[in-house]
Parts: C-alpha cells; sequence; structure tokens
C-alpha cells in the first residue's frame, strides 16, 4: 500500500458518518443506498458523497444487481493500514503512564 494510499484510507476514516456506514457494512454487508440511508440525519445526496470517498480508498466496493447498487466492506486496507501504523503501538510500555509524580 502506498503512502497516498493510506492518505486516502485515514481520510476516510476521519468522519464520523462514514464510519458509522462502515460499521453498518460490517453489520449486513451488501446493503443498498436506501437501507444505508435509514435513520441518518444526513441527506441521501450526502450518504452518496462518502460512499465515493469510501470506494477511492477502496473501503467499499459496489456492484449493480438490476436497478440497484448494492455496497460491500472491504476490510484489507484497514488491515493494512492497522499492521503498518496500529499494530507497533501495541508493543510499546504504558508503565511510563501510570508511573505516579
Amino acid at each position: 500500500m502506498s503512502g497516498s494510499d493510506r492518505d486516502l484510507v485515514f481520510a476516510a476514516l476521519a468522519d464520523e458518518h462514514r464510519r458509522l456506514l462502515l460499521d453498518r457494512l460490517r453489520l449486513e454487508n451488501g446493503r443498498t443506498l436506501a437501507q444505508l440511508c435509514i435513520g441518518l440525519a444526513i441527506s441521501r445526496q450526502a450518504v452518496t458523497k462518502h460512499l465515493n470517498v469510501l470506494e477511492e480508498a477502496g473501503l467499499v466496493l459496489s456492484r449493480r444487481r438490476g436497478r440497484e447498487r448494492l455496497h460491500f466492506l472491504n476490510p484489507v486496507p484497514i488491515h493494512a493500514v492497522a499492521m503498518r501504523w496500529l499494530q507497533p503501538f501495541d508493543s510499546l510500555s504504558l508503565g511510563a503512564l501510570a508511573e505516579d509524580d
């Protein structure tokens, strides 16, 4: 994964609405736009824009089924970012934070 690809993933994950869309797809993959919009406080057009950002980052893949477009979570970019950027922080000692002054 290139640096620019990682930047797209981090930028996509930075927005709470996009993270919510990813959570919904994680719970039930292959949802339509209408299904993803249910209960959201943002417009259908805003959801479409967020899905486009997620697709550009490779986090969501879509496929047409008749007149509908189904959206699927692609966890590969999240895993790649986690392995490269987040996992190394797991090995850091948190003891310094627990020490009294």
